[in-house]
């Protein structure tokens, strides 16, 4: 068990975490949350011995094997299936005793090293390795490359592979989805599940924390708060204590002002002299409560764009690739206004080379690219961090974007994405990656695109900007294709999915839970021998004729489906408009003389919003009557 007893942590005389006092349990399966900058990664390190707490006690197993993930990979010429395998540091503490044991004709100590080889499963090590490479992407021919042949992002996942491979008993994980794809992701959410160590895990992926964790760890004003349950179930329990904490608060200041009335009014009167100071002394008591913290919240939108042009950009019969290699045949896409796609497929198949194709930075090997009238792309993707100028600050980039804009107006708009005080005029160079990536999108939206490509746009980002990305998505006006690991902001952000696959660019009919089916259904084809008895091809017709029956079913519900969808989401922000009217319409100063023509559009803004309201919800209902009429999909 882990137990921290009144512990502080301090770093750079900056006080991280004080008087925490908490208990793990082996198996438990944490997600460790705060703001950045609140010592997530300095608990790691404390944890792995490379800090030492400034006060109070950590205790935990001394024999217990830690495994994390390595922050470097050097360029080594080993196989990567050798590299994954040193992970198991026991595995090739056994394997080097047994090669000298050998050579020395030491028969029992050959007995006894055999013994262990087959306690640890030594012998089947390959093969576990190889699953993992299998589960990250890696192909059967990666696994004999150099660990120098590949990339920084696939060194990323041989560290992390590594660090699976270890039978450890505490497994240490930070952001290890940030260079995976989706596919890569349900994988290891799926692997995690089954892991049987303590597991502790920061990550921003609210669908992935989800589906591993049971219990959070949440940093905040110097504090640790360990809530059981899920991520959601946090949420709601957080939710929950600041309302309450607020309550108390607002309960608290009202006693407090009472308090300091009464000692105004009494204080220098003979007659109320003692209760004036019995008052004071009860004010010093007091503890005073703090109002409810809520972490900084990011406020952006995206501007209108200023035309919209149908179709946006089409691509006509196109081969994309490079001189020796074609990856996409014959695609055939047509993008229009107000559509928000989401690509899938597996890392390689060429979603970013679709999106290179899209943003005109790659050149059709054959066929046509056909651009709207006053097409204007917004293109993010991780390499145009690169791009920032690193001894130029957030308000210089503005500037040299926009230079006709009045300086205080793009401080404003930097304030939505964090960029506050002094940190606007500070030079990139010390940047994080989120906060490079905050930037990028900030220069980005600011060019009113009536088209974005999103490549990974989550990458480095907190939760609490992932959910302004999200919300603001919702709300743009133009077309969107997205490349994205995270399922909350694809289930959130696009209406229809296209697939990846095989050289081809087609519609995928489904949501992301069919895509987790289809996945499931290619890995278990591929696992598969060629189809040799009847039975075989009896089962895979059974199952071809479910899946084109659900389909079926899933299509005859999808229009319904979406449609209610987009209903939901219009009624919550015009019941949140309203909510904000019916608050200022209730305030006396609304109807002063010289706020009369704020009252009439008010009073008018009132009347469109219920009749919206009412509409939409009549709507609502009609589409729920078609629906339940409509079979369910099993």
């Amino acid at each position: 068990m882990i137990q921290f007893k009144n512990l502080s942590l301090v770093r750079h005389v900056k006080i991280l975490i004080e008087q925490a006092s908490f208990q793990l349990h082996p198996g438990h399966k944490v997600g460790l949350t705060g703001a950045n900058g609140t010592g997530k990664s300095s608990l790691f390190a404390l944890l792995r011995g490379e800090l030492h707490a400034e006060v109070g006690n950590l205790e935990m197993p001394p024999n217990w094997v830690i495994a994390h993930v390595a922050q470097e990979t050097p360029a080594l010429v080993l196989p990567a299936l050798e590299f994954v395998l040193d992970g198991d540091v026991e595995l090739r503490e056994v394997e080097v005793a047994l090669i000298l044991a050998e050579t020395n004709h030491e028969g029992e100590k050959i007995a006894e090293l055999h013994h262990r080889l087959s306690d640890i499963e030594g012998y089947s090590a390959k093969a576990r390795a190889s699953a993992l490479l299998d589960g990250l992407g890696f192909t059967q021919t990666d696994l004999a490359r150099a660990v120098s042949d590949f990339s920084g992002g696939w060194r990323v996942r041989l560290n992390l592979a590594r660090a699976l491979m270890c039978r450890s008993d505490l497994l240490l994980l930070d952001e290890p989805t940030n260079h995976l794809d989706l596919d890569a992701v349900i994988w290891l959410e799926g692997w995690l599940r089954e892991y049987r160590g303590t597991l502790l895990l920061i990550s921003h992926d609210r669908d992935f924390l989800d589906a591993v964790i049971d219990n959070v760890l949440h940093i905040e004003q110097q504090r640790i708060t360990l809530y059981r349950g899920s991520y959601s179930d946090f949420e709601r329990q957080r939710a929950e204590k600041l309302a309450l904490q607020q309550a108390m608060y607002e309960k608290q200041q009202r006693k407090v002002a009472h308090l300091h009335s009464y000692i105004d009014r009494f204080r220098v009167q003979a007659t109320k002299a003692r209760q004036a100071q019995s008052r004071i002394k009860a004010l010093e008591r007091m503890e005073l409560i703090s109002a409810a913290h809520v972490d900084s919240q990011f406020n952006f939108e995206f501007r209108a764009p200023t035309s919209a042009p149908d179709p946006l950009l089409v691509l006509d019969e196109v081969n994309g690739g490079y001189a020796d290699k074609t990856i996409l045949n014959k695609v055939e896409l047509t993008i229009r206004p107000g559509e928000r796609i989401g690509l899938l497929g597996k890392n390689g198949a060429g979603k970013s080379t679709l999106i290179k194709l899209l943003a005109a930075e790659l050149k059709p090997l054959s066929g046509k690219r056909i651009e709207g009238k006053d097409l204007q792309i917004g293109y993010f993707a991780q390499h145009q961090l690169e791009q920032l100028r690193p001894y130029e600050s957030p308000l210089q980039h503005m500037l040299r974007l926009d230079p006709a804009t009045r300086e205080q107006e793009h401080l404003n708009y930097l304030g939505g994405f964090d960029f506050k005080g002094d940190m606007a005029r500070s030079t990139c160079e010390n940047f994080s990656g989120g906060e490079k990536s905050r930037l990028a999108l900030a220069l980005l939206i600011w060019t009113r695109p009536n088209l974005l490509l999103l490549d990974e746009p989550t990458n480095h980002l907190d939760l609490e900007m992932r959910h302004a990305l999200t919300l603001a998505l919702q709300d743009y006006q133009g077309g969107v294709i997205l490349v994205s690991h995270d399922r909350a902001l694809l289930r959130a952000s696009c209406d229809q999915f296209v697939l990846v696959v095989d050289g081809k660019v087609q519609a995928f009919d489904g949501d992301l839970e069919d895509y987790k089916l289809w996945l499931a259904s290619q890995k278990a084809e591929k696992a598969t021998p060629s189809p040799m008895l009847a039975s075989r091809a009896s089962a895979t017709n059974t199952y071809a004729q479910n899946k084109a029956e659900r389909q079926a079913r899933l299509v005859a519900r999808r229009p319904f489906l979406k449609e209610t969808e987009q209903i939901e989401k219009h009624l919550e922000k015009w019941q949140l408009e309203k909510t904000h009217l019916d608050t200022r319409a209730s305030e006396p100063s609304l109807y002063d003389v010289e706020n009369k023509a704020e009252l009439q559009s008010l009073l008018k803004r009132q009347i469109e919003l219920t009749c919206l309201i009412d509409e939409a919800e009549m709507r609502w209902l009609a589409l729920h009557e078609q629906l339940e009429g409509l079979p369910e999909v099993n």
